[in-house]
């Protein structure tokens, strides 16, 4: 059985108080990657555990835990993008990988909802991530959730809170979550054998879990050698650098993720003198900060490159996009020092 993350303990803590006051519907809010989906599913479990005398946890053994650990309780459902990538057969042919939950995936879920329980009149319903729900599979939604059958729970796991529709977060308890402390992450990375848990976590901002990612992601060559190409604009030649991002088939968020980081940096250290992201680039950025670069505007448009960046655009024409834009304002700023 999957147990909650150390740091998530006093979270537990407080909803358990809360239990009786427990809505139809939760949106768990906090970082990517500090463990919200183990939460909810943690809390799914524990409202279709059938052990009556359970007071701060599953029990693990009753037949609702035993179907749900098994992965076929007939009262769950997972709402997610990468559960809709499972739906082909063996011999059909491999479906291109989903970004978004679509209007279909909210009419099945009604078929689901509006039946009577299996089990003991619950039924529940986890989303996520929240925010991956297209414009008519919102609004279909929000009329599950104006009118939520009798019985219906859904808990809706969100990493970007902000880009859901008001009118489903205002039906919604919002139950966030912080990022954990750093001892208390660095310790659980140690205990997962990475090396130097402290730099793997400001790589991510602090969370653990992308922080493991992070420590043994294939793509960290891709990443030193992108952050040594614009550690360096005097030689950065944009389209090889574009060309080599293209070749290595990265996903555009990855990319435009590593941008918003460094920039992030360029600016704090400006601002405050400290940096949160890449402290094994320190020299570097405290470097070009010196520039005085003031990169507001550039942020903005990194930001509207990662909203668009699960639509099918040619990426190596936005990656040249970027960088270009990226020399421009270091030129714009070092002109008027």
């Amino acid at each position: 059985m999957k147990t909650l993350y150390p740091w998530q303990a006093a979270a537990w803590s407080q909803l358990m108080r809360e239990m009786d006051r427990l809505p139809h519907a939760m949106l768990i809010t906090g970082e990517e990657g500090i463990g919200k989906r183990r939460f909810a599913e943690y809390l799914a479990q524990f409202l279709l555990c059938e052990d009556e005398t359970k007071t701060t946890a599953p029990c693990g053994v009753c037949d609702g835990c035993r179907w749900y650990m098994a992965g076929n309780h007939p009262d769950y459902r997972v709402l997610s993008p990468e559960d809709n990538e499972n739906d082909a057969s063996e011999d059909a042919k491999p479906k291109r990988k989903s970004q978004v939950i679509g209007v279909d995936d909210i009419r099945d879920l009604a078929d689901f909802v509006n039946l009577t329980a299996h089990r003991k009149g619950i039924r529940v319903t986890v989303v996520y991530p929240a925010e991956t729900l297209n414009v008519a599979a919102a609004n279909a939604f929000l009329k599950t959730l104006e009118e939520p059958p009798s019985g219906a729970m859904f808990i809706l796991v969100s990493n970007h809170w902000r880009r859901l529709l008001p009118t489903i977060r205002s039906r919604c308890r919002v139950f966030p979550m912080a990022t954990p402390e750093h001892a208390t992450a660095a310790a659980w990375l140690a205990q997962q054998q990475v090396v130097n848990p402290a730099l793997h976590l400001a790589h991510t901002g602090g969370a653990p879990l992308a922080a493991l990612e992070d420590a043994s992601a294939e793509w960290l060559p891709n990443r030193k050698a992108f952050l040594a190409h614009i550690a360096n604009p005097a030689v950065l030649d944009v389209l090889a650098v574009a060309s080599e991002l293209e070749k290595a088939k990265l996903e555009m968020s990855l990319v435009v993720g590593w941008l918003q980081k460094w920039v992030h940096d360029l600016i704090n250290i400006k601002m405050t003198g400290k940096l949160r992201y890449y402290p094994d680039w320190e020299s570097d950025l405290q470097r070009l900060a010196a520039q005085s670069p003031a990169f507001f505007h550039y942020t903005d448009r990194l930001n509207e490159a990662m909203r668009l960046a699960h639509h099918p655009l040619n990426q190596r024409l936005v990656f040249e996009s970027l960088l270009f834009a990226y020399l421009d304002a270091l030129r714009s700023n070092k002109g008027k020092k």
